[in-house]
This record gives C-alpha cells, sequence and structure tokens, in this order.
C-alpha cells in the first residue's frame, strides 16, 4: 500500500525484497530474474519443494528495498552508502521486472521511493536470500 491505496498485489507466489548495490549492473538483474523465476520452492505433489514459480502460474510481488543494505557493524544507526542510488537502482529494478515478465511470470510492484506498506502470509519457514554470481546483492 502507498498512501493508502493498493498498487501491487498477487496470489500465490513470491515476495522479493530488493536491493541494489553501486556495483550491480544489467547482467545481475538477468541473471536473478532467471534464477526466480525457475527457483523451485513451492510443493510438488509429495509435498517436496519441486516447482518454481513459473510452473505454478504463480505471481512474484518486486518491492524496491533500499534498506536491504542497512550496514549496521558501527554505531547504532544504520549506514545506507552501499544501496545504489536511485538513478542507478531504478533501472535495474525495471530491468529484472521485464525480465521476469519475459520469462511467462506475472509481477507486480511496489512504487520505487515510496514508503510502502507490504502485507505477505509466508506459507512455511522459508525465507530465502538470493545472491547474484557475483556474491552481491540484487
Amino acid at each position: 500500500m502507498v498512501d493508502g491505496s493498493a498498487i501491487g498485489s498477487i496470489g500465490p507466489g513470491l515476495c522479493v525484497l530488493l536491493g541494489v548495490t553501486h556495483d550491480d549492473g544489467e547482467a545481475d538483474a538477468s541473471v536473478l530474474a532467471a534464477k526466480l523465476a525457475g527457483l523451485r520452492v513451492f510443493p510438488d505433489d509429495q509435498g517436496l519443494m519441486n516447482r518454481s514459480v513459473a510452473e505454478t502460474a504463480g505471481g512474484v510481488l518486486v518491492v524496491s528495498q533500499f534498506t536491504l543494505y542497512g550496514d549496521t557493524a558501527r554505531g547504532r544507526r544504520p549506514s545506507f552508502t552501499r544501496a545504489a542510488p536511485p538513478e542507478v537502482a531504478a533501472p535495474l529494478i525495471e530491468s529484472l521486472v521485464r525480465h521476469l515478465r519475459s520469462a511467462g511470470v506475472e509481477v507486480a510492484t511496489g512504487r520505487f521511493g515510496a514508503s510502502m506498506e507490504v502485507d505477505l502470509v509466508n506459507q512455511g519457514p522459508v525465507t530465502i536470500l538470493l545472491e547474484t554470481s557475483a556474491g552481491r546483492l540484487l
């Protein structure tokens, strides 16, 4: 929700809190989109995590979160200096969304830079941190 209005929603699927750092690029967006579309985290008929969001016709809610790069190693106030500036982050987030959609995945988004209220129902004790091949978050 942004300013009291729902702007993006999905049914069953993935809620992706997406952080972008200075070193991330287009290749990272492409790699992460492919990983998200094919990640086998949904149950098959035996209850095993063997199906992807693409296989289950689920959706992906992409929410930009610069605060994922909040560094609390020193002091008690987080530093966000590792978060990419808006002119770098916004196009990469849009690129990730385009790649997911081109893979046939339903995608909804939040609003970049807005103060958002995100509601989700997390089924099971599964939260996964994904990194690109370069070992960076995107």
